[in-house]
């Protein structure tokens, strides 16, 4: 399958290098970063890290994939230590890095699914795109947690279960919004998403 604009295969959207920014394009990132401030601000180290990596997946080159899931993880830090009081302490720097590089890693993860999944129908890759990246963040977490850092108190089945629905309605919003930005031209270069919706339309 071919984007009808630009005749590239589908699977070249996952991992690929990205073009030059247009002014549309840096703005559409710029906005996510923000509405990434918004979750920082109202949900502190609840940010949906894990939602933001699969969506990326899903709608960006590797390489601009893990650009927006770094500059979403520094908002969040910056937000946290400047408008939140995180304390300055060797453990909260150390448990930032950590959420940086898991972000990244779950952010790969996504797209290996994404690119394996190119040709099953867009509902059930989406799904598992997102779902294996929230399973590697959450699951990476716990680990360090439970070797280096602490904090495996956290892992109730409830507290869990709340994490897990923040994720996976940002990830419900953050597709909306790319098909939003899509539909008023401020993202116009070929995607998973939008081959697939072509494809299965």
């Amino acid at each position: 399958m071919r984007h009808p604009a630009l005749g590239r295969p589908v699977n070249e959207a996952i991992g690929a290098s990205s073009v030059a920014f247009d002014w549309r394009y840096s703005l559409w990132l710029g906005l996510l970063v923000g509405a990434s401030m918004i979750f920082s601000l109202g949900l502190a180290c609840a940010v949906p890290l894990a939602a933001f990596a699969a969506a990326a997946a899903l709608s960006l080159s590797r390489r601009d994939a893990l650009l927006l899931v770094i500059l979403v993880w520094l908002v969040n830090q910056l937000v946290g230590f400047i408008f939140l009081d995180y304390p300055s302490t060797a453990t909260t720097f150390a448990w930032g890095a950590v959420l940086g590089i898991i972000a990244v890693l779950a952010t790969l993860a996504g797209q290996w699914v994404a690119g394996r999944l190119v040709n099953s129908r867009y509902a059930f890759t989406f799904a598992a795109t997102f779902l294996i990246a929230f399973a590697v963040y959450e699951a990476a977490l716990f680990t360090m947690s439970a070797t280096l850092l602490g904090g495996t108190e956290i892992y109730t089945v409830a507290i869990q279960g709340r994490i897990f629905a923040i994720n996976a309605a940002a990830f419900v919003g953050l597709l909306v919004l790319n098909h939003l930005a899509t539909s008023i031209g401020l993202v116009d270069r070929p995607t998973i998403t939008l081959a697939m919706t072509e494809r299965h339309a």
